[in-house]
C-alpha cells in the first residue's frame, strides 16, 4: 500500500476516534445526575405561609403571677412554643385535663415548650390567689400560672369556654385551638410538630420524636345530667331549680320539702339566701335533693360544713362513695372548691340527698360525669 494512502487511513481513524470521544463527553454533560445513596441532613424545609394565622394576644390585666414573675415570664416566652391553657380550679372538665398538661410540661419544657396556665375564674372565690396556690400544689403544677381575675386576657383571646387550649409557634402565631376535654393525642402531635419547626428555624438539634403520653382518658356517660347552677344569675334561661318557691334574687327563702322530684332538677330544703352565683344556707341545718343520671357527681362549695350523703333513701354505699367522702359517710367542707361525692363504674339514675350542718355553707354547682 502506498504511504500516502496509509497516512490518509490513519488520519481518518484518528478523526473518527476523536469525534466519538467528544460526543461521549457532550452526552454525559446532558445527562441528569442520578441521586447517590448518601442522605444529607442539610435538606431544605419549605417555608410555611403564616399569613392566615393570628398572632397570640399579650397577657393583659393579670392580677397575680404564680410559679413565675412578670419579668421572668416576659423573657421566657420569647422564641418558645407556647401552650395557653384557659382553666379555673373548681371546673371538673379543667381538672381532668391537668394530668396531660403537667406531663407535657415535664416532657417538652427543655425542648422549647412553655405552658402558661391562664386562670380565668368562674366564681368569686376563685380569684383568691391562696385558693389557686392550693390547687396548684394539689395537682402538681410547676409551670407559670397567671390569674386573669378580670377576664381581660380571656377577652383578648375571644375565649368563651373552660377548658380551652391555644398553641402558638415560636414566632407567636396561633397554630392550634382545642375546646374542652379530649383531643390529647392530636394536641401532643401539634406540640411535637411545632417544636420541630422551632428547632429547624433555630438550627438546633432536637431529640428524636418520642412516643405520646399514655394516660387513660375519662369516659363520659352518653346520657348524663347537665351542670346545675345554684346562683340565680348563672341559672338564667335554665329550668334547673325544681322547688315551687323558685329563685328570688337577694332574698332568704324558706324552701319546703318536695312531694316528688324530677330528673335533672335540684330541690333545696331549709332557709337559703339567693346569691348571684350560689345559694347560702341561712339556718343551722338544711338539705338538698336531686334526681340525676351519671356515674360521677361533684359539687362546688365554700365555707365550713359537714355533709351526710344518702342515695335512694339509704346511707351512701361504699361502691358509690366519691373520693372526698370519709369512711363514716361524711363530706367535710373546709376550703372553697370542688368535691367528688359519687363515683361508680357505670352510669345510672338515682336520687341523692345531702344533709348539711353548718350555717353559711355555700353551694355553687353540681357537675356530672
Amino acid at each position: 500500500m502506498k504511504s500516502e494512502i496509509k497516512t490518509a487511513l490513519i488520519l481518518v481513524v484518528v478523526i473518527v476516534i476523536g469525534i466519538s470521544i467528544v460526543s461521549t463527553v457532550l452526552s454525559t454533560l446532558d445527562t441528569p445526575t442520578q441521586p447517590s445513596d448518601i442522605s444529607f441532613e442539610t435538606k431544605s424545609f419549605e417555608k410555611i405561609d403564616k399569613s392566615g394565622f393570628k398572632m397570640a394576644p399579650d397577657l393583659t390585666g393579670i392580677a397575680y403571677y404564680l410559679n413565675t414573675t412578670p419579668e421572668e415570664l416576659s423573657k421566657e416566652i420569647k422564641g418558645k412554643v407556647v401552650l395557653y391553657d384557659f382553666w379555673t380550679y373548681s371546673c371538673i372538665n379543667c381538672i381532668r385535663t391537668l394530668p396531660y398538661i403537667t406531663a407535657w410540661n415535664e416532657k417538652y419544657s427543655e425542648q422549647g415548650l412553655l405552658i402558661i396556665g391562664v386562670h380565668s375564674p368562674e366564681f368569686e372565690f376563685e380569684k383568691d390567689p391562696e385558693n389557686v396556690k392550693m390547687a396548684i400544689d394539689k395537682h402538681g403544677i410547676e409551670y407559670p400560672v397567671v390569674l386573669d381575675n378580670d377576664m381581660k386576657t380571656w377577652k383578648a383571646f375571644e375565649n368563651r369556654y373552660w377548658p380551652r387550649k391555644y398553641i402558638a409557634d415560636h414566632e407567636g402565631y396561633l397554630r392550634y385551638d382545642h375546646i374542652g376535654e379530649g383531643g390529647y393525642k392530636e394536641t401532643e402531635k401539634i406540640i411535637q410538630k411545632l417544636l420541630e419547626e422551632r428547632a429547624t428555624s433555630l438550627g438546633i438539634q432536637l431529640a428524636s420524636k418520642e412516643s405520646l403520653v399514655d394516660i387513660k382518658e375519662f369516659e363520659h356517660s352518653m346520657f348524663r345530667t347537665p351542670e346545675l347552677y345554684f346562683g340565680y344569675k348563672f341559672a338564667q334561661n335554665r329550668n334547673q331549680l325544681g322547688s315551687d318557691e323558685g329563685f328570688q334574687p337577694g332574698k332568704i327563702v324558706t324552701y319546703s320539702e318536695p312531694s316528688n322530684t324530677e330528673l335533672h332538677k335540684f330541690y333545696p330544703v331549709g332557709d337559703w339566701k339567693n346569691n348571684e352565683d350560689s345559694m347560702e344556707l341561712n339556718s343551722e341545718t338544711g338539705s338538698i335533693k336531686l334526681q340525676y343520671n351519671a356515674k360521677e357527681v361533684n359539687i362546688v362549695t365554700d365555707n365550713n360544713a359537714e355533709l351526710e350523703i344518702f342515695l335512694d333513701g339509704n346511707p351512701l354505699p361504699s361502691e358509690y362513695s366519691g373520693s372526698d367522702i370519709t369512711a363514716d359517710n361524711i363530706l367535710k367542707v373546709s376550703e372553697a372548691g370542688l368535691y367528688n361525692i359519687i363515683k361508680s363504674e357505670n352510669s345510672s339514675s338515682h336520687t341523692i340527698e345531702i344533709k348539711i350542718s353548718g350555717k353559711g355553707f355555700q353551694i355553687f354547682t353540681f357537675t356530672f360525669g
